[in-house]
């Protein structure tokens, strides 16, 4: 009988030595634990821009701008609002840099405690009556470090999820992380209604409405020490730079022609970044101001609405896997279309017609942004996808829905809610106009 075993060569043994390190190192961080980093991460990231936005409505107008008038103060209040998502893609790019420089953990831990100081900042921030217009300038100074320290805490591990997924199950793995959206979203109007139900208007707009702030800092300490316990593990270093999912240079990406698909992954995107804010942030806006029901009761029917969203989100991933990820996000685009014609009717419905503009909006966005994320970051090679992804996510945030709530609301008080029809169906358009370029790229790659 003919034996293989032999001696190994000093080189197989190395080589061997290696192949278990990282066969051990691979179960210590599981795709798993991977996804409940993402998740925690990015709910508490979007709790703390939801308690912002719906302070611009229940509370800024009254504390930080009272000498306009309450549709006044709520336009002023969301171009504030706006500025985190300007100053997003400038603080990826320090946290690139710092990462470069030091390490994942370090980034993370500035971002993120720059994050919770900024919170904290705005939660004991004086009133307009108190400084006079100094509280509106550390309101939007405030709000930068706000947008500063989300671009810098993009931490990968959407990517490396992606990356760990099997082919058939991509869809599935890729709305995981779009679960944080309406997690972040009914923490944040479950903890506003509670407290604006048990306190009077005066105690809610003098001191009540801090309380939301404090939490997003208690829930920040929380996700840093969640990502943290991912990002400084050996195997996570390790999973990170054998997949090559490292901070490369901006500039450097743009040279190798790979800039131009930050465009396509964010435009491919815009129409569920469109829809994102008009169903969390403007319906509370324009029902306060036009509509019948009370603020607890739009909270409720935006908390019921963004359940109904995380069921879509899941929902979203087996239609990915079923159909295609780019056909079912462009699916998606055309009844977002179709429901920018429903848009007017159902906001001059009446308290039931809003009602249903709300629970059929967060349908569509948990269903079309279950999917936004990657359908065309896939596009990057591994070297820049890390950069890529990063700077896709920014420009969709800017583009679609840094001044959606204030564009929304200022078209439709001046010349009603066909404005708004108007701004969903110029998003739907653009993201089936990147899908087909995108597409047209592909083939030609091909």
């Amino acid at each position: 009988m003919t034996s293989f075993a032999h001696t190994p060569h000093p080189m197989d043994a190395a080589s061997m030595d290696r192949q278990l390190a990282a066969a051990n190192h691979s179960e210590d961080i599981t795709p798993g634990e991977i996804a409940a980093g993402v998740i925690i991460g990015r709910a508490s990231e979007y709790f703390d821009f939801f308690v912002f936005g719906i302070a611009c409505v229940l509370v800024f107008p009254y504390v930080y701008f009272p000498f306009l008038s309450p549709l006044e103060g709520m336009l002023a209040a969301f171009s504030v609002f706006a500025l985190a998502f300007i100053a997003r893609p400038v603080g990826t790019f320090i946290g690139m840099e710092i990462q470069r420089r030091w390490s994942m953990a370090a980034k993370l831990t500035i971002a993120l405690f720059l994050l919770g100081s900024a919170t904290v900042g705005i939660a004991l921030l004086p009133s307009y009556d108190s400084i006079g217009v100094q509280a509106i300038w550390w309101l939007m100074g405030l709000r930068i470090a706000q947008g500063l320290a989300v671009g810098g805490s993009w931490e990968g591990l959407p990517s490396l999820l992606a990356l760990h997924a099997p082919t058939e199950k991509r869809g599935w793995w890729a709305m995981i992380g779009q679960l944080g959206a309406p997690i972040g979203f009914i923490v944040a109007a479950g903890v506003f209604g509670f407290i604006y139900s048990q306190l009077s208007h005066e105690e809610f707009i003098s001191w009540g409405w801090r309380y939301p702030f404090c939490v997003a800092f208690a829930i920040n300490v929380v996700a840093l020490f969640a990502r943290l316990r991912l990002v400084a593990d050996d195997a996570y270093t390790q999973q990170f730079q054998s997949m090559e999912l490292t901070p490369s240079a901006p500039f450097e990406m743009v040279r190798s022609g790979e800039g131009r698909n930050v465009f396509l992954g964010a435009l491919a995107a815009l129409a569920s970044f469109a829809l994102f804010h008009l169903v969390t942030v403007f319906p509370l806006s324009w029902m306060m101001l036009y509509g019948e029901a009370s603020v607890t009761q739009i909270l409720g029917v935006q908390v019921l609405g963004a359940l109904i969203a995380c069921a879509a989100v899941v929902l979203s991933g087996w239609m990915a896997d079923r159909f295609g990820r780019r056909n079912t996000l462009g699916a998606m685009a055309v009844l977002i279309g179709l429901f920018s014609f429903a848009t007017p009717m159902l906001l001059r419905g009446g308290t039931a017609g809003q009602n249903v503009f709300i629970l059929l909006g967060f349908t569509l966005l948990g269903l079309s942004y279950g999917q936004s994320s990657g359908t065309v970051t896939a596009n990057f090679s591994r070297k820049y996808r890390f950069v890529g992804a990063a700077y896709s996510a920014d420009v969709a945030w800017l583009l679609g829905a840094a001044f959606a709530p204030l564009v929304a609301l200022y078209l439709s008080s001046h010349f009603g809610p066909m404005a708004v029809g108007g701004y969903l169906l110029s998003g739907a358009i653009c993201t089936l106009l990147a899908l087909g370029l995108n597409r047209a790229l592909e083939t030609k790659r091909k």
